[in-house]
């Protein structure tokens, strides 16, 4: 058995751009990116055709199988920095706060966050909720902002699928504009 390091280094590079680019598409189709997630998986399957069939006729090596599966996982950890980075679409965040007269919501509008609050009733009483709809690249700002001004907050993040009307209404629809004019 030879070891061809160049061809280990093919190997390991097809199989991490392709599940790099894998990655990427999936997180572009699960928030509406459709154009950009069909091109990419254009790409993304060339590239996929490639790498397995070098592994594939390699097979009485198997390092290349190791390396194959190693470009796989870093593939996947690039992907998901990469996505990190662009931080597409809307965080939905709610805070519960003890203190019905806290003032994080005073707080978070003078940061240009909007808020929705209203009082809520928890087992030990009285409670403040707020709704934070924020873009995704604003999102570790809210979370400082939130430690910060009220330490001992209860926050749930999740992302929405749909957004109308609101404090958000003419930003979004802005944004989508330019978005399917790009697509």
């Amino acid at each position: 058995m030879q070891i061809n390091p160049s061809m280990l280094i093919l190997i390991f590079t097809i199989n991490f751009v392709y599940i790099t680019l894998n990655t990427l598409r999936f997180l572009l189709v699960m928030r509406g990116y459709r154009y950009f997630a069909a091109f990419t998986s254009v790409i993304e399957i060339t590239i996929y055709v490639l790498g397995l069939s070098l592994v594939l006729n390699r097979l009485n090596n198997p390092l290349n199988l190791v390396v194959y599966a190693l470009g796989y996982g870093v593939g996947v950890y690039v992907g998901m920095l990469i996505e990190d980075k662009l931080a597409l679409g809307y965080t939905m965040i709610s805070v519960i706060l003890p203190d019905p007269k806290s003032a994080l919501p005073g707080v978070l509008r003078a940061n240009g966050f909007g808020v929705t609050q209203h009082v809520a009733y928890g087992l030990e009483g009285e409670r403040l909720e707020l709704e934070i709809l924020a873009p995704r690249k604003n999102e570790r700002r809210l979370y400082d902002l939130i430690k910060t001004s009220a330490p001992n907050a209860f926050v749930i993040a999740y992302e929405p699928r749909y957004i109308s009307g609101g404090f958000w209404l003419k930003r979004v629809k802005k944004r989508n504009a330019r978005r399917h004019r790009r697509d």
